[in-house]
């Protein structure tokens, strides 16, 4: 079984290693296919994987040919993709040092800033259809949390709203591009409204455990 980060150890990762590698260059394989490129039997290739099943890397489907029993044929799923080199993280770090180097700063400006434009127009498409301030904070933690920020709304004992993001998906870009948190702060607070204060309580580039906002309302 995979472990909590879904990568694999023990002695049989090798072999599961190398089918997810056949199904990454093939498309789809049989057990007997799998079988007889790595030597062994089919029964042991069922057997990983199932185990591949059930950690959703791989789907099977039959197929029937001819009047004989149907044939199982496996393919990756997109939760495979984390078991292959991913450069994204590393492209986009480099994307943003090149625009601040070759454009200069005035240009990773307007990048942010009509970054922060399109999330401001996307969540107040949403956010704006709700009455009070805590149905709109709730919103916007909905459509964060649908981006990948674990996010949650609360209310205190005083009345003031929490938003608390426990997951930052854009931590690595953000740590090299201040701008980035800056101008999500400022998305919030023209998301949620001229009737209202949002204060950064907590923040995750500056030590913090996580990035948590405090929202008052000014009427």
């Amino acid at each position: 079984m995979p472990l909590k980060n879904g990568s694999y150890k023990g002695a049989n990762w090798a072999t599961r290693r190398a089918l997810l590698d056949m199904l990454k260059r093939s498309g789809e394989l049989s057990s007997i296919q799998m079988a007889g490129e790595l030597g062994v039997s089919s029964m042991a290739i069922r057997q990983h994987m199932q185990e591949l099943e059930l950690a959703g890397d791989v789907v099977s489907e039959n197929r029937a040919k001819g009047k004989g029993r149907p044939t199982k044929f496996w393919s990756l799923t997109p939760a495979a993709d984390r078991h292959f080199p991913d450069r994204h993280r590393d492209l986009i770090l480099d994307l943003l040092g090149s625009v601040e180097s070759v454009l200069g700063e005035e240009a990773m400006d307007r990048l942010l800033d009509e970054r922060g434009a399109s999330q401001a127009r996307i969540y107040g498409e949403r956010v704006g259809k709700q009455e009070s301030l805590a149905e709109k904070v709730a919103e916007l933690a909905k459509l964060r949390s649908e981006e990948g920020y674990m996010a949650e709304a609360s209310e205190t004992e005083t009345g003031e709203l929490r938003l608390v993001e426990n997951h930052c998906p854009i931590c690595s870009a953000a740590s090299v591009c201040k701008g980035l948190c800056a101008r999500e702060l400022e998305v919030f607070k023209r998301v949620l409204g001229p009737d209202c204060e949002v204060e950064r309580v907590e923040h995750l580039l500056s030590g913090g455990r996580r990035c948590a906002y405090q929202i008052r309302s000014t009427q």
